[in-house]
């Protein structure tokens, strides 16, 4: 029985770098984690190496599991429970090929207000990368070129999953982007 409730309690670091981040469209549902405790916010941080992070389609941000490429990306760290854990698999569709989370190192905020781990204090993380399917495909049609942060400027133009066209497969729309010339 102790074991049970160990495991129910048991929390494991999720690092976020886009639209579960405080103050961006899919934040609601961290707070809903946050308030059924079921999430915690730890700290700001960044990843302790270069990442890729690009936008796809409908301004969706991508994090790539191509670590030395990219830059530091910075982002937010959250507690998350073993059912907060399957909402939020849910959200990106691991069971659909749309991400993958995986390990990742970040470094936390030291809190002076500066850049993220100042003193170099890391923690082993999971993260939410674009599948590996295509995630080569997309760096290419962003030109190698990633960004260190999500920000305002990137989500102008964020279109939720709702008002998406729902004629065709969130990945038959990564396809049209990564193949398209615009």
């Amino acid at each position: 029985m102790v074991a049970e409730k160990e495991e129910s309690t048991k929390k494991s670091l999720v690092f976020t770098y886009g639209t579960l981040k405080r103050g961006f469209s899919n934040h609601t549902l961290m707070q809903d984690l946050i308030r059924t405790g079921d999430a915690t916010f730890v700290s700001t941080c960044r990843t302790a190496e270069n990442y890729p992070l690009v936008c796809g389609p409908y301004r969706v941000p991508f994090l790539l599991n191509m670590a030395g490429s990219g830059q530091p990306v910075t982002g937010e760290l959250y507690a998350v429970s073993a059912s907060g854990l399957a909402t939020l698999d849910e959200l990106e569709g691991t069971t659909r090929g749309h991400y993958e989370r995986l390990s990742i190192t970040v470094e936390l905020d030291n809190g002076d207000g500066g850049s993220c781990g100042g003193e170099g204090v890391t923690s082993a993380a999971e993260a939410y990368y674009a599948h590996g399917s295509y995630a080569a495909e997309m760096w290419k049609r962003n030109g190698m070129k990633g960004l260190n942060v999500y920000s305002e400027k990137e989500a102008k133009g964020y279109v939720k999953r709702k008002d998406r066209p729902h004629n065709l497969t969130f990945l038959d729309h990564i396809q049209l982007f990564l193949h398209s010339q615009d």
